[in-house]
This record gives structure tokens, sequence and C-alpha cells, in this order.
């Protein structure tokens, strides 16, 4: 009868023990307590308490023995093992960091993104409406969440929850990206959920105010609708509000205007357009001027104040690197860069500029003002004053002796938070639709009208798209890697094995 008793006590130590991991367990998947869970858990512990406490002696008795104390040590050493994966699991889930191997980096977010999520100031919320979650988009978001604790997504089924549905007039099959509650609520509807369109999302819902870019006409510049459409798209993609003004009907260049754009006007600039501009600039305006060769602008007053001087040359790269490409000669390649918030990530990168003028740094004539160089030709570059059609160009004491520079930048505080900014660059064809996407050209677009409408956390490399690495070879080459790969490799190792086997022999 004794033995019945303890063995009934250790069975209830079992059944209790099980009672009580049983109601924890369906606590942790069912995320509630509920009576059921709650009275497995009292019942399993009082169960095992009983039946440690009414067995007590014998436990004290089996851990006095040898295999008693191996038992301990095993579970000690379980115990400890246990606790430094659960401490390393910790630390890695607080602590974690991701790798990306592939050469372009197709699984991680760029630059631009990196820095607008770092720098988000509100709270912003992606929401998902659909039957089933988007995979793809929910490992998008996880990356989105894992730079900013501001980010968060949802997914929700319009079906199931039309109440959420209605609150934010969406349907099943939408993307939304918002922030901010009642009145303050703003509310982007994405077509698409590629990284690109999703940062610009968020900067739609977070930023107070759109910025205007805005582009003179009326001297033959660039037009928007034709070698300057891609431009157009890229500024637009990033939420400038784009327009055109004529200096010659306005009394003075638009309060709304953020950055004015000068495109490679083909006409001179009337006098009262010229002091128009500089006033501007006086007052704090930014602007960018581009100017091709062999034109007669009438700016060069206006540039002077800004210690900026564009040259009457036409720049020429004799470089080998610059004749790896077809330009020619005409149409210089830049590697070297200053060091400007423009710039800063192009190392190793390079940006052609077809058809250009030299542009060079003078001392400034009114003060405060800080210019410096950012983009120079090779070495083997110098600006020609006299290029003849049929005649070989030759450096002489008239050219400018290369490395030329083809850009350079300028500012001027004011004080109360008011600068002035200025981006001159010899030509305006390498932001044009047949340079735009060579290289670095479309971010030295971009990058200079974030500088100048101060929106340097848009500075930076723009998504990268996956190389094509496909090999492709004519009929000859298939015909040689075939008799190689499929005749002679088999054919010599075999021979070889043969030889070594009857060397041995």
């Amino acid at each position: 009868m004794n033995t019945n008793r303890q063995e009934i006590i250790k069975m209830a130590g079992f059944i209790g023990a099980a009672m009580a991991i049983a109601g924890y367990v369906r606590h942790t998947i069912e995320d509630i307590w509920g009576w059921f869970n709650l009275s497995l858990l009292i019942v399993g512990g009082v169960l095992l308490l009983a039946s440690i406490a009414l067995n007590y002696k014998d436990i004290i008795e089996y851990f006095r023995g040898r295999s008693g104390r191996l038992s301990a040590n095993m579970a000690l050493l379980t115990v400890a093992v246990v606790g430094l994966i659960a401490i390393a699991n910790f630390l890695g889930y607080r602590h974690h960091k991701r790798y990306d191997l592939t050469a372009e980096g197709l699984f991680s977010l760029s630059d631009q993104t990196k820095k607008v999520l770092g720098g988000l100031q509100k709270d912003v919320k992606v929401i998902r409406f659909d039957k089933e979650d988007n995979p793809q988009i929910a490992d998008q978001m996880n990356e989105f969440k894992y730079q900013s604790k501001r980010i968060s997504y949802e997914w929700i089924d319009a079906v199931e929850k039309p109440g959420a549905a209605r609150n934010y007039a969406a349907k099943n099959g939408e993307l939304i990206v918002t922030t901010g509650e009642g009145e303050q609520r703003r509310i982007e509807r994405l077509q698409q959920a590629d990284e690109q369109s999703l940062v610009n999302a968020i900067l739609k819902v977070t930023r107070e105010t759109l910025k205007t870019i805005c582009f003179t006409e009326g001297h033959e510049e660039k037009t928007l609708t034709d070698a300057y459409s891609q431009a157009d798209a890229k500024l637009k993609s990033e939420n400038y509000l784009i327009q055109t003004i004529n200096l010659a009907t306005s009394k003075q260049i638009p309060s709304e205007c953020s950055v004015v754009v000068v495109a490679g006007p083909k006409t001179s600039f009337l006098a009262p357009e010229a002091s128009m501009l500089g006033q501007y600039l006086d007052n704090g305006g930014k602007a960018m001027i581009l100017l091709d060769p062999e034109t007669d602008h009438q700016l060069d007053d206006v540039l002077k104040k800004w210690a900026i001087e564009v040259g009457n040359d036409f720049v020429l790269d004799f470089s080998q690197a610059g004749q790896m490409f077809g330009g020619g000669p005409v149409a210089p390649l830049v590697f070297n860069y200053g060091q400007h918030p423009i710039t800063q990530n192009f190392t190793r990168s390079m940006t052609i500029f077809p058809q250009a003028r030299s542009v060079k740094v003078i001392p400034a004539s009114g003060s405060g003002v800080n210019a410096s160089t950012l983009l120079t030709a090779s070495p083997e570059s110098w600006g020609e004053t006299d290029l003849k059609e049929g005649v070989e160009p030759t450096l002489d004491d008239k050219d400018t002796k290369g490395p030329v520079t083809l850009g350079a930048v300028a500012s001027k505080s004011l004080g109360e938070n008011k600068e002035t900014r200025l981006v001159v660059i010899g030509d305006s064809d390498f932001a044009s639709n047949q340079a735009f996407r060579f290289q670095r050209n479309g971010d030295l677009f971009a990058n200079s009208i974030n500088w100048l409408a101060q929106d340097e956390d848009l500075i930076s490399i723009r998504p990268k798209t996956a190389t094509n690495r496909s090999v492709t070879m004519s009929g000859a080459q298939l015909n040689t890697f075939w008799w190689l790969v499929v005749v002679v490799l088999p054919l010599g190792i075999i021979g070889i094995g043969t030889f070594i086997w009857w060397k041995r022999r």
C-alpha cells in the first residue's frame, strides 16, 4: 500500500508538471489566459508542489547518491547552455546586423532611403488592404522598420474589417501611407510598392509643404517636355512641383520658387532679366545656371559677384578614358569632384559633359561669399578658345591649360536661417535625355537641386538595378567551348590517370 501511495504521489507530480506546461503553452499561442488555461496552470502547479512536498525525503536521498549528483550536474549544465543560447538570441535580436552579399546591394535599402527614414520626425503607417498579405511588401517593410522605429506596417482585409477600410476610405488591393490623426491626417495611395514609391509617399505625408522648382524660358532653354523630360520626371518623383517662368514678363521672380534653373539658354538675357536674377540671389535665392559653350548669355556680372567666371572656350579631353566612350574630345569625362554634399558619394564614378565650357572660381566682388570647385576634367583636358572644324586643335597661350574646371558652387549666409546658394556648370546637355542615365549624370542634376532646395536628406545614390551578367557567345565560341569542356578536358584527365596507373603498375 505504501508503494502504491508513493507511485500515486510521483504520478501526480508528473501530471501536475504536464498540466502547468500545457496551460502556459496554450496561453502563449492564444495570447490570453482564459479560465481554462489559468485552471490548468493553477491545478498543475498545486499537484506539482504537493508531490514535491510529500516526497521530499526520497528526492533528497536521490540527489545524495551518485546518479542524483550526475543528474543534477547535467540539469545545471543544460540550464546553463539554454541560458547562454537565450542570452545570445536576445542580444542578436536587440543588436542584429544584416549583410547583403550582392555586388549591387540589391537587397539593401539605398542611401537615399536610409537618410529619409533616419530623419523621420513623425510616425508613419503603411497599410496593405487585401485578402492576403503580400510577402514581398512585408519583407520590404521589415527593412524599413529596421531603419526607423517611426515606421509601422499592417495588413488588413477590408472585407473582414470594413470599419478600418471606411476609416481610410480604402478597399482591397490598395496600399496606403498615412500619418497623423483626424484633421491632421495625410494619406498617400500607391500604385506600386517599390522602394522609391514608398519613400516618395513617406516624404509627401511627412513634409509640411512641397517645394517648387522654376525653369526659366524665353531664351531657347532646354524644355521640360522634350530634352529635359527625364530630369522633369526625376524631380517630380522626388515630390517637387515644377513650373516655368518668363523673366521678361515678370516684375520679379515668384516667391514660390524654391530654386530657379537656367538650362542652356541660346540667346542673351536682357539687362532687366539679369538684374532680376541678381536681386533674387542677393535676397537669399537659390539658382542652378547651366551655360553651354558659344552662347552669349550676358550673365557674367551676376556670376562674378558670386566668385564664379564662365570661360569663352570649348573644353577638350584627350585622355584615354575620354576616348573609350565614343564621345570624342568634345565630351569631357569627370572623375574628380570637389568636397561638397552634392558629390560626396561620387567616389570612383564618372559624369560626362557633351560640349562644355570652362568654369572657374575667382576672387569674389562681394564679401562673405564661399565659392569652391565642384567638377574637374582630366589633366589631359584644356579649354580651347579657337576651335575650328577640320583643324586639329592644339594647346596654345590663349587656351586654358588643364585640368579644367567644369562646375563650381557658391553660397553666402545672410543670417536668420537665410542663405544664398548657387550652382554653375558649363554644360546643360549632361542633364538632357541622351546623357541623363550615364553613370552619375542624373544624380549630379538631382543632388544639385536637393542641395539648392536645402533638402540634403535626399542627396545620395539612387536605388540600384541588377547588372546583366548573361554570357553571349558566337557559334565559333560555342564550338570551342564544347570541344574543350566535353572532349579535350575529360580525355586529358583520363589520359593523365592512365599514365599514372601505368607508371605505378
